[in-house]
């Protein structure tokens, strides 16, 4: 019956054949079937932060804007300045509500005067393509090519290595958050290659023809050998970009919790000189302050922090609760992010989380818990 049901109602990305193929266990991952691991979840993260591990993440959407005021419209969409980007640089975002609540956090690629490529999340990009649509401008494109493109993500110490393999162009001068077009993946037609990634370490987010997807994935798999490359499943996706504090929607973002509380403040320009849908609400948190903020706990008794789970300070009121946690392959130890009012929550105080009826002493810690050495 599962295979029926992902057959027939998930969606699937361009290497579903392959896992088909090599009966690799998929699962239901907000719609799409998808591998949560290959071999083990902390044997994968390890290699990434060791070596270097390969992800498909092309359920991710890509949107394509353009048009003489595609720049414009971005700007009033966006809670970043747009105007900032030049072409070939890419620029973390986020799209909020009139209140500020998060629609979504977005990475925009300036691939020309007046195009642009924009990565919602997976499980948003319907929702960002319609809010999209209901605030176009004039002379805007909209157009969602999220179903002819295919994305790997090949991350770690060595994936300039691997990925130097099939390419005489050099990669080194491709800096973090810029991208190409121009440079030449051997066998390849057409490669968007971005130095970007979600887990903490050095490495590039390949846009590629959905149909040569599987044809990336088996090639750089047998080039990096060497380096010891291996596949890895969202699970140690989802470990990796914890340890490195980076915000996920739906648990640190949502509806109901701005950019400004849910850790990517650094996204917002609200002195910007365009307007954008939002800006009062988040002026306003700037102004008074925000009643509540993602903070970092790592736990001093035993247990693992889960979603959902509540916070207390030590004389027992409720002050927050487990966005995300998880026991740490790197550090050893167990890590949460949470949201926590913003009254005596500095660094260094100690809290206690409800784990399976019991109140297990933690403490708050300063943000990245992980942070790649140079």
């Amino acid at each position: 019956m599962r295979d029926a049901k992902l057959d027939n109602e998930l969606k699937q990305t361009p290497l579903f054949g392959y896992y088909k193929k090599n009966t690799v266990k998929l699962m239901d991952f907000g719609g799409w079937a998808l591998p949560i691991q290959f071999s083990s979840i902390a044997e994968e993260h390890k290699g990434v932060r060791m070596n270097a591990g390969l992800f498909d993440v092309s359920h991710m959407g890509e949107i394509v804007v353009s048009g003489k005021n595609a720049g414009k419209f971005l700007d009033y969409v966006l809670t970043n300045d747009i105007s900032k980007v030049t072409i070939g640089q890419a620029q973390y975002n986020a799209m909020v509500y009139e209140h500020g609540g998060t629609i979504d956090d977005l990475i925009i690629f300036k691939l020309k005067d007046q195009e642009y490529l924009v990565t919602p999340n997976a499980s948003n990009s319907d929702k960002v393509f319609q809010w999209m649509n209901e605030h176009k401008m004039e002379d805007v494109v909209l157009e969602n090519k999220s179903n002819d493109i295919g994305l790997l993500a090949l991350q770690g110490p060595y994936a300039e290595q691997i990925l130097q393999k099939l390419t005489d162009d050099n990669l080194s001068k491709l800096k973090s958050f810029h991208f190409s077009q121009q440079i030449t993946l051997k066998g390849f037609s057409s490669v968007l290659i971005s130095r970007t990634g979600y887990t903490g370490e050095d490495g590039f987010e390949l846009y590629v023809k959905a149909k040569e997807t599987e044809k990336l994935w088996n090639t750089l798999l047998e080039k990096g050998k060497e380096e010891k490359l291996q596949p890895c499943g969202l699970g140690a996706r989802d470990t990796l970009r914890l340890e490195a504090s980076l915000s996920l929607y739906g648990n640190e973002l949502s509806d109901e919790i701005t950019p400004l509380q849910g850790g990517i403040g650094f996204a917002v320009k609200t002195k910007k000189e365009a307007e954008f849908i939002g800006k009062t609400a988040l002026e306003n948190q700037l102004k008074d302050g925000v009643d509540k903020k993602i903070k970092g706990i790592q736990l001093i008794g035993k247990g693992i922090p889960r979603h959902g789970y509540s916070v207390f300070d030590e004389a027992g009121s409720k002050i927050g609760v487990v966005t995300s946690g998880t026991k740490s392959p790197t550090l050893g130890n167990s890590i949460a992010l949470a949201l926590l009012s913003s009254k005596e929550t500095e660094i260094g105080k100690t809290v206690k989380i409800e784990i399976r009826n019991k109140l297990v002493e933690a403490e708050i810690v300063a943000l990245p818990f992980y942070k790649k050495k140079k």
